[in-house]
């Protein structure tokens, strides 16, 4: 990759040009694997709940170990970095398809998971960057709007696939995959190597300034999966729903998140990380509350989808970091952020597949509940978050360029 001397160089061989791109291949990769997963192990590999839980939680162990991406950074720069997880993403998502077997989904799993979390770790760090604070908010927005229009194109590709073509499942992992793969190997050479603004430090950062940071991002890794690992699950063993039904649901989130995930970066933007998780987690009480009891597929279907948009609302703790932080720990304090949100991944899982065995409603209350929590946290945010002005409670006065903890 060639040096260039600014990061807004004129053209299309942009930061922003190269951020969208990722926004659009990811998804590609992911979202194929995730709309044939719960199906694909209950056909192919006969998993119960116990099996799906040990799955997902093993997928969280990159996650939990995203924090090793600083030291990393000692021998590769970011961007190429996340160009190379991008690469594995693709690869184990085109080799799933081809190991049918609990063990064989495990270990296509943990690979794809490398990828993908080490990923959006990286991805998160360039864009906090690369962009504006007050352009921010916006253009994330419109990030997930890309890759939701990635995701329409992978789900409508394997609902043609699956529904009309006859397509086997493992061909469709297989096509996700090497998009993706050809995507990160075409960026790879298109575009020039962009300078970081402000050089970023390569050792694990843990300040206490951060602490509410912390605490919403730990809260937030917990609750998301609850939805991520069972609310899919439950659509297909409750209300029995096929690959092809899945998909379309997916369908349906990405089209919504297209026109809805930019209003909400503007929304953001205009009523600050505050209200807007505020708004979030109160909305998810109610989510979460009626999943539990829910007995009728199409409002369920409809819970699944609010669910999902409420989702882009997780902009606001990144504006939030961006806004309290020392650029300088932004790349450090992502790895980091990302470790602290899969503790609880790693474990909630298996120990969740083991309760929904006895109650699936069971587990819908424990994610009101973590809403709820986020809820209090959120509530100690301050109307206009700066380096000075980190929370309403424990409030620090120090600058970042000062601040020793």
């Amino acid at each position: 990759m060639k040096q260039v001397s600014a990061p807004n160089s004129g053209g299309w061989r942009r930061p922003e040009v190269f951020l969208v791109l990722m926004a659009v291949a990811m998804p590609l990769s992911f979202s194929v694997w995730r709309a044939l997963l719960n199906n694909f192990a209950l056909e192919q590999a006969a998993f119960t709940g116990v099996e799906i839980g040990i799955l997902q939680s093993l997928r969280e162990i990159p996650g939990f170990l995203s924090f090793a991406v600083v030291f990393l950074l000692l021998i590769v720069r970011e961007q190429p970095l996340a160009l190379i997880s991008m690469c594995l993403l693709g690869i184990g998502t085109a080799m799933t398809g081809f190991f049918p077997t609990v063990i064989g989904l495990y270990l296509t799993t943990v690979l794809m998971s490398v990828g993908f979390h080490y990923f959006e770790t990286i991805n998160q760090s360039l864009a906090l960057q690369w962009l504006d604070k007050a352009k921010a908010p916006h253009f994330l927005g419109k990030l997930i709007a890309y890759g939701s229009f990635a995701s329409l194109g992978a789900f409508a590709l394997i609902y043609l696939a699956l529904d009309l073509g006859g397509l086997a499942m493992r061909w469709v992992y297989l096509i996700g995959g090497g998009v993706s793969l050809i995507i990160a190997l075409f960026a790879w050479g298109a575009f020039p190597r962009f300078p970081a603004k402000v050089e970023q430090r390569k050792s694990l950062v843990l300040r206490r300034r951060y602490w509410l940071y912390y605490a919403l991002v730990f809260i937030a890794g917990s609750r998301r999966q609850i939805f991520v690992v069972f609310a899919g699950f439950l659509m297909v063993e409750k209300f029995g729903f096929d690959a092809a039904a899945i998909t379309l649901m997916f369908l349906a989130n990405g089209a919504l998140n297209i026109l809805v995930a930019p209003r909400i970066g503007k929304l953001i933007g205009r009523w600050g990380e505050r209200r807007a998780l505020i708004f979030e987690y109160i909305g998810l009480i109610g989510v979460f509350t009626a999943y539990a009891f829910v007995d009728t597929a199409w409002i369920a279907v409809g819970l699944y989808i609010i669910d999902h948009l409420f989702f882009a609302m997780a902009i606001a703790i990144k504006t939030y970091f961006q806004k309290i932080a020392d650029p300088a720990d932004i790349a450090s304090t992502a790895g980091v952020s990302f470790t602290i949100s899969h503790i609880a991944a790693v474990i909630i899982p298996v120990a969740f597949g083991f309760l929904w065995v006895i109650s699936p409603s069971a587990v819908f209350i424990f994610g009101a509940v973590m809403a709820g929590v986020s809820l209090l946290f959120s509530l100690m945010i301050p109307e206009t978050p700066t380096p000075e002005n980190v929370a309403l409670v424990g409030r620090y006065r120090s600058a970042p360029a000062a601040a020793a903890e």
